[in-house]
């Protein structure tokens, strides 16, 4: 048997940046699957954009950056926060020399990592890429971002059929997609085995909402939504994860601070979140990562926009889009709560986006575009 040298060979030094919380739940299978190839030397960056709740994740997944560029400061905006990274990170990129920068989905963290890699002519590859609301301004800044970091990146790993097609609308050539399903269900998978139900005489609904474009009065909507479905119905109880944005908080506490079967909590960790996930009887969310996580448990869930980059769930009956008006809300919880064929219709529908194999898939994907093994096979949902 003849047996490989690996010592004589070239690594290929692969550098993992990111910044906040989704993007290490996202990027977490996929720097396990690297850290297990011989041939990869992995650069773990941090920026630091979310610091509580990007090291809550980080000790999650075992992951401990060799560089911390530790650039969150209050009341930061996006425009302090791109030059920040600009300034602190291309030092590292001109210093390590990497043979490809790895970014995840749509953040400031994610855009401002890829154009400082194009700067310096390294090559990006982007998990996630492809998703899209066609609308720049909603999600604000993520569509952007998105669109941007398509038009730099040499390697397009999309998380669906459906973000490889709009890729390939957008003229990006075909040989640089590789569609990987989507990596946060192999996350949901690893945590859950540890995860036990909460146990309740009451059907939970999980509420958690943050979006920019949601503040101010879609957010007051929303809230009286809920204290109107606490009073025609005394088997639900709501858990809302509030946000540490203060806008969002005293629109929630204002008004929901006396109900009794609501329950205004702290951010969640990921292992806690999952568990309130996986108890719950319907889910109401802005997020994007949630409407690709809820379908693995079965979980119907209501999305509190107008538009979404996620249409599979939508296509697939798992997700409905109800916006963020009173009545509309009010009136699609009521139908899930009363109506078994309807719930029953939603939550077998199954998951869309992932298999539990695309963080393997991704790594394999890099290490073709480096020159080092054959092409994967993509994700069919």
């Amino acid at each position: 048997m003849q047996v490989t040298d690996y010592s004589a060979q070239n690594k290929k030094r692969v550098m993992f940046v990111f910044g906040t919380r989704p993007e290490v739940s996202k990027l977490g299978p996929v720097i396990f699957e690297a850290k297990r190839e011989p041939l990869i030397e992995t650069l773990i960056v941090s920026t630091g954009q979310h610091r509580e709740m990007l090291d809550q994740m980080l000790k999650i997944f075992s992951i401990t950056p060799d560089i911390d560029l530790s650039i969150m400061e209050e009341k930061q905006n996006l425009s302090s926060v791109t030059v920040k990274i600009i300034e602190r990170l291309e030092p590292v990129i001109l210093e390590y020399k990497p043979d490809i920068v790895v970014v995840q989905g749509d953040t400031a963290t994610a855009f401002v990592a890829s154009l400082v890699s194009f700067y310096n002519r390294i090559p990006v590859a982007h998990v996630e890429a492809g998703l899209r609301s066609y609308n720049i301004y909603n999600p604000f800044p993520e569509e952007a971002y998105r669109r941007f970091i398509s038009v730099i990146s040499s390697l397009n790993l999309a998380p669906t059929r459906k973000a490889k097609e709009n890729l390939i609308k957008e003229g990006i050539k075909e040989e640089s997609i590789l569609v990987t399903g989507n990596t946060i269900v192999d996350a949901v998978y690893w945590i859950s085995k540890d995860v036990s139900d909460i146990i309740s005489d009451k059907r939970i609904i999980l509420v958690t909402a943050h979006r920019r474009e949601n503040w101010g009065e879609p957010m007051r909507e929303l809230v009286l939504a809920i204290k109107e479905l606490t009073g025609m119905f005394s088997d639900i109880r709501f858990v809302i994860p509030l946000h540490k944005n203060p806008l969002v908080r005293e629109t929630f506490s204002s008004i929901l601070s006396e109900e009794g079967r609501v329950d205004l909590i702290e951010p969640l960790d990921y292992p806690s979140l999952i568990r309130v996930m996986k108890s719950s009887f319907l889910i109401l969310t802005d997020s994007g990562g949630i409407q690709e996580e809820a379908p693995t448990f079965g979980k119907p869930v209501l999305v509190l926009r107008e538009t979404t980059e996620r249409p599979e769930g939508i296509e697939k009956g798992v997700a409905k889009l109800i916006g963020m008006r009173k009545e509309n809300i009010v009136n699609n919880v009521k139908a899930l709560l009363t109506d078994e064929s309807l719930y029953l219709a939603m939550s077998k529908a199954g998951n869309p986006y992932g298999d539990g194999n695309a963080g393997r898939r991704v790594i394999k994907a890099i290490m073709y575009f480096l020159g080092m093994g054959s092409k994967p096979d993509e994700f069919e949902s």
